[in-house]
């Protein structure tokens, strides 16, 4: 990959100097180059937003594996690892249960995370960034509009990585492909997406009791992570996921000048989803107890999913937008054969459909917006609904408030309902209530002043993994009280000349509840950084130096067998203050990165640092990459 990628650095070379060889030519094209808001990206709800080629503190935030910002997460020690949660939103609101190995599903695009885009001239993309030992992240986009009416792109992103600890391999396919039409008068249009993903982790159980106890000392002899013993060196898990999407309408009622008040619309979706999610070892583990297969163990769970929905929506301009929507939904979620006990057997299908309906409203007036929606399995196995309000208010340009309150009912996801393995351990069928979430949200956003969130969240039935007393390993649980869960986030930026101190700040509590949702009361990220323009203006810089803490807890353990977290109450870690020390540049489209991740470890008599129990997180480590954006 490393090759391939600085092969297309030379290609474009040659024509970056030869581009040059005409003044006048260059000129020319500048001066009737497209404006960068012409560059159109289109969610999946239809929002726009335009290309940002920008060098910023919030695109150095994103400048990760999954091209998020991952404040709330705590990443594991190598690229493509899961992600174990500082902080929850339960923002949600599936009318099903969802797939199993949730731990892998934070970099898995759902249809809501599809974009699609309106272009004046084909675009590029290019990012890269180095990984751990061997390896690279690398991800390529293209797109571009055949028509002013017809628009595709197609992306790639491939990783793969050693990582610094034995067997701990990761690696991740990720190909998209999006194309959305609209006739000319835009009263037919359509949206579609192809999506597929293969997520492979080599997984070794966490390092050994023995070898904890070395990497906490910082012992010389062991600064080569891979001398560490890890509990076994045979297994892997593997998260595949293929989907076809489309979307189209048609505006019956048609606005034919400014004077028209009403548009009415009719339109469909229609999906097919397929996932699959594969455990597999060698020998078995003895801590996981005792098992079907003295070799081979070998077990996939798979899910199809066909979901097709039609809807109508009214827009007037006094009344607001008005839609009703009526779905159906086909799901298979199992494994290929029955287990059977002394006692009893374990089904290897969970398979039904579902009727869904729906409605939604919104409405904008003088600075006011309005947004409702609700939803409901009309039949099926399982019951599901939610409700969802919300209402905010532009003071001015500078200044927005808002208030959303939800409430949501949905079953429990699917490993917590069925799941078979070669380990008997992992064997069971529950039949568990539906988990009822209420939410109550309040914000205050102002770039002068600060931004603040107010969540207060109320769950009942809330499910979750754990090891039983005299267990080894964990099994799903259902919480028989209430969970009441409130969390307050502070964002604000100080600036002074060409100096800026940008801080992240996070309070949460868990108020009854505590001994099934575990997280740490306080996060915070604070960046001392410095800008400027170089060169002529012709290079923008930032460098900086961003620290991140959280609050010693009793952090989730990871188990690789399910792929999920689990609470635990043995080991408390965190407490750690962590300082990533960076220098990023911007030439026209291009911005570049260096950082050196966890820069304090350098100069410490002990390792306290961990993404769960038994699993370090990186060691200091200097990290280049690069997003270049073309424009043709």
């Amino acid at each position: 990959m490393r090759k391939t990628f600085f092969l297309f650095l030379l290609l474009c070379l040659p024509t970056s100097v030869f581009s040059q060889s005409d003044g006048d030519n260059l000129l020319k094209a500048k001066k009737e180059k497209p404006p960068i808001v012409l560059y159109k990206i289109i969610s999946a709800q239809r929002d726009t937003t335009y290309l940002d080629t920008s060098l910023s503190l919030q695109k150095e935030y994103k400048f990760n594996y999954l091209r998020k910002d991952n404040f709330e997460l705590q990443e594991f020690s190598n690229v493509g690892q899961p992600y174990n949660k500082l902080a929850y939103d339960f923002n949600n609101l599936n009318l099903k249960p969802l797939f199993v190995a949730q731990s892998h599903h934070f970099g898995y695009r759902e249809v809501e995370d599809m974009e699609y885009f309106n272009l004046p001239t084909p675009l590029t993309e290019l990012y890269f960034k180095t990984a751990f030992k061997q390896g690279q992240q690398l991800d390529a986009f293209f797109s571009v509009n055949t028509s002013d009416q017809f628009n595709f792109s197609v992306a790639y992103k491939g990783v793969r990585s050693l990582g610094a600890y034995q067997h701990s391999l990761t690696s991740t396919g990720d190909f998209r492909f999006s194309t959305n039409y609209h006739t000319k008068n835009k009263r037919y249009q359509i949206l579609a997406h192809v999506m597929s993903l293969d997520l492979l982790n080599q997984e070794n159980g966490g390092l050994t009791n023995e070898s904890v106890a070395l990497f906490q000392s910082n012992n010389s002899e062991f600064r080569d992570r891979g001398r560490l013993d890890v509990k076994f060196e045979d297994a892997e898990n593997e998260l595949k996921g293929f989907r076809v999407f489309a979307k189209q309408e048609y505006e019956l009622i048609t606005k034919k000048d400014s004077t028209d008040l009403t548009t009415f619309i009719i339109g469909n979706e229609i999906g097919f989803e397929d996932k699959s999610y594969v455990y597999k070892q060698d020998t078995p583990f003895s801590g996981y107890g005792d098992s079907y297969k003295t070799t081979g163990l070998f077990k996939k769970s798979k899910l199809e999913d066909f979901s097709v929905k039609g809807y109508a929506q009214l827009k007037n301009k006094y009344i607001g937008k008005l839609s009703a929507f009526l779905g159906y939904t086909d799901y298979n979620f199992g494994y290929n054969s029955v287990i059977i006990f002394d006692s009893g057997s374990i089904t290897n299908r969970l398979k039904s459909n579902l009727l869904q309906a729906g409605a939604a409203f919104s409405k904008k007036h003088k600075g006011f917006e309005i947004y409702g929606e609700a939803a409901i399995n009309i039949s099926g196995d399982y019951d599901g609904n939610y409700l969802k309000a919300a209402t905010s208010y532009l003071i001015n340009n500078n200044q927005l408030v808002g208030a959303e309150i939800t409430t949501h009912s949905v079953v429990p996801n699917f490993n917590f309902l069925l799941n078979q393995s070669d380990y008997l351990n992992y064997n069971w069928q529950n039949e568990f209530d539906n988990v009822k979430k209420q939410q109550l949200k309040l914000k205050y956003e102002s770039n002068k002043v600060a931004k603040v969130s107010f969540d207060y969240t109320v769950i009942e039935g809330y499910t979750y993994f754990a090891i039983k007393n005299n267990d080894s390993t964990p099994t799903p649980h259902q919480f028989n009280n209430r969970v009441d869960y409130l969390k307050i986030k502070l964002q604000k930026e100080f600036k002074f000349k060409k100096f800026g101190l940008e801080n992240t700040l996070l309070y949460q509590s868990v108020l009854s509840g505590a001994e099934v949702l575990k997280l740490p009361q306080f996060i915070t990220r604070n960046t001392l950084y410095f800008e400027d323009q170089w060169f002529k203006k012709a290079l923008f810089m930032q460098t900086g130096l961003t620290f991140k803490y959280y609050s010693e807890y009793m952090m989730n353990a990871y188990d690789p067998v399910l792929a999920e977290f689990y609470v635990q109450d043995q080991t408390e870690l965190g407490g750690y203050p962590q300082f990533d020390l960076f220098f990023n540049a911007r030439v026209q489209q291009v911005r570049i990165f260096f950082k050196y991740e966890n820069l304090n470890a350098l100069f410490s008599n002990s390792n306290n640092y961990f993404s769960a129990p038994g699993y370090p997180y990186r060691d200091s480590v200097l990290r280049f990459g690069i997003v270049w954006n073309f424009l043709m």
